[in-house]
């Protein structure tokens, strides 16, 4: 097998903020493994917040020998974006050399549409009434907070699209005392779920704590090895390939988690339609689909995924799978 390693970057619509800062593009890394002449491709986006980088990604991906399969490659990389690049290729290779669809291959029923949430950049309350009031045909918006100012711009956008399903990302934003002061206010404006209120090291006020708003485990819960660590804390789970190291690993966490009772968001990083793509399967009967990573952007893959009234579809396989 030949890898290949491309960095590439994708225009943001506008500048997109969250509560660890700003930016205005989506950096990715693509990887392309060619096989018997056929080509299957992945993408993942490296995240600091999990000691990654471009460099060192790639330095993941180019450790790997010349041969291998999926099964293998669980015991040659660790849970991350450079295995979920990986990954995702070889199923896209495998996809293209049997000529079957990946939720053949998955031994799956094909990928129905799946309502996906539209996130709004963090930002003024002024700003974010005026973003949802933009975004207010969407029927589920999610906000990005986890700010000592939250209150207002939560209250902005709920007056800006009064009929949208809304979901919070804390992004690790909040104490537990926060969380307690402010869930009383969550009910009253409609709130249905709460990513990551607290940093993922300090979640064990969660136990025990009254939770009127489900809360979604995502800096907590990357692989299946995460599980024993939620019981007690979190009602749902948000499950991102970049986490759980690819396709593969997704499939088997959203099995054992469904399992010990979780509910399942899945989630992406901000990247192009190849990296959504594998996850439109994994989202099938997720109580929150979170892909709008190709909504964020002013430039697209070709054959990019279908956005439209009924949700994000699977794949064409030109693209993948």
């Amino acid at each position: 097998m030949q890898i290949t390693v491309t960095h590439d970057a994708f225009r943001l619509a506008e500048v997109f903020t969250i509560s660890r800062g700003s930016r205005s593009e989506a950096k990715v890394l693509t990887v392309s493994i060619t096989h018997n002449g056929i080509t299957g491709r992945g993408e993942c986006v490296p995240y600091a917040r999990y000691g990654e980088t471009m460099d060192s990604v790639e330095a993941q991906i180019n450790s790997l020998p010349t041969q291998f399969d999926r099964a293998a490659l669980y015991s040659l990389l660790p849970a991350g974006a450079a295995r979920n690049a990986v990954d995702c290729a070889l199923w896209d290779l495998e996809s293209k050399t049997a000529n079957k669809r990946f939720w053949q291959i998955a031994g799956l029923p094909a990928p129905k549409p799946e309502i996906t949430a539209f996130t709004l950049s963090l930002g003024t309350p002024e700003a974010m009434r005026a973003a949802a009031a933009k975004h207010a045909h969407r029927p589920l918006l999610k906000i990005k907070l986890g700010t000592p100012d939250d209150m207002p711009r939560l209250e902005a956008v709920r007056a800006g699209a009064p009929k949208s399903e809304i979901i919070i990302d804390a992004n690790e934003g909040w104490s537990a005392e926060v969380y307690a002061d402010l869930a009383p206010h969550l009910v009253r404006l409609g709130v249905s779920l709460v990513e990551q209120p607290l940093p993922a090291g300090e979640d064990e006020a969660l136990i025990g704590m009254d939770r009127p708003v489900p809360v979604c485990a995502d800096e907590s819960c990357h692989d299946r090895e995460s599980l024993p660590h939620l019981k007690g804390k979190y009602d749902v789970v948000n499950i991102k390939l970049d986490k759980t190291g690819g396709l593969t690993e997704a499939l088997a966490l959203r099995d054992a988690a469904l399992s010990q009772g979780y509910k399942i968001m899945v989630g992406c990083m901000v990247g192009s339609s190849l990296a959504m793509a594998p996850a439109t399967l994994v989202a099938q009967g997720a109580v929150v689909t979170d892909l709008d990573g190709p909504l964020l952007l002013a430039e697209d893959r070709k054959n990019a995924l279908q956005f439209d009234t009924a949700g994000v579809h699977a794949p064409r396989a030109a693209l993948w799978g």
